[in-house]
């Protein structure tokens, strides 16, 4: 009985050293994520670091202009070159132009990065999209750990350390900002669709930037904050304008034919006796 109930204790003892994760693996799906923060303000003037190494903030970098924001690692092994890449495809296939209309901010993640990282990513990225870089429209920067933690807080940017791994878990997303500093829409995945990419910087740039035209286009579209995207309003009024035609149709033919019934059972009954 003494023997088993030592066992008893080492075991016990045992269970309650063994690590937390061990416990509770790491779950990316479960801390990474968007919360949705609708006209959210950001910390513009947050200190951070460009590609150079120089001193700087968002505000600075957004130039008066709508900023598209996105998090990534600089010296990322997965999806975050593929980010970038599906960012400048999206920009390069629509009307308005980095540096001019809008600025576009690789924003590194991780505090242990600096400028060397970063001046890495956006030299791939220019190797790639020439054009884009030369425009001077696109920045990389870096921050302490305190900067990046109060902007994506901000937006709802959830993203998580791995210990087992050495690597911040993190979703692929671009944020659509303001000139002066508010969360306008997010943009979701790895790829983004031109149209959609238009379409938030026409809404983020407030009649700032696009013609009367990309203005009246905003009243053909909505945004769906669960997926991302724009869907054609008047897409869905035929829709829903299809479904109402049927119903009715359906409830005239419904009433013809009871009106048809009574019809003939008023004529079978006033018939001679």
């Amino acid at each position: 009985m003494k023997r088993l109930a030592s066992l008893l204790t080492l075991l016990l003892t045992l269970a309650m050293a063994t690590p937390a994760w061990a416990e509770a693996p790491f779950d990316p799906f479960a801390r990474t994520g968007i919360d949705h923060k609708a006209d959210a303000r950001v910390p513009m003037d947050a200190p951070l670091r460009d590609a150079e190494g120089r001193e700087t903030t968002l505000r600075a970098l957004a130039a008066g202009k709508p900023l598209l924001l996105a998090p990534v690692l600089h010296d990322c092994p997965n999806i975050c070159g593929v980010t970038l890449s599906g960012l400048a495809q999206a920009v390069r296939a629509q009307e308005y132009e980095a540096g001019r209309d809008f600025a576009v901010v690789a924003f590194g993640i991780d505090p242990r990065e600096g400028d060397a990282q970063a001046s890495a990513a956006l030299h791939a990225l220019g190797e790639a999209f020439p054009a884009l870089t030369a425009s001077g429209g696109i920045h990389a920067t870096t921050g302490a750990a305190e900067t990046i933690a109060a902007i994506t807080d901000a937006i709802g940017y959830r993203f998580a350390y791995d210990e087992r791994i050495g690597q911040y878990a993190h979703v692929a997303a671009v944020a659509v900002l303001t000139a002066d500093g508010r969360l306008a829409r997010w943009l979701y995945g790895v790829t983004q669709d031109p149209t959609d990419l238009h379409l938030a910087l026409t809404e983020a740039g407030r009649g700032e930037i696009g013609g009367w035209t990309d203005q009246l286009l905003l009243l053909c579209y909505h945004y769906d904050p669960a997926t991302g995207t724009y869907g054609s309003t008047v897409r869905t009024l035929l829709r829903v304008g299809g479904c109402l035609t049927v119903l009715g149709l359906g409830g005239f033919v419904v009433l013809a034919v009871r009106r048809d019934r009574r019809s003939a059972s008023e004529r079978s009954g006033s018939g001679p006796a």
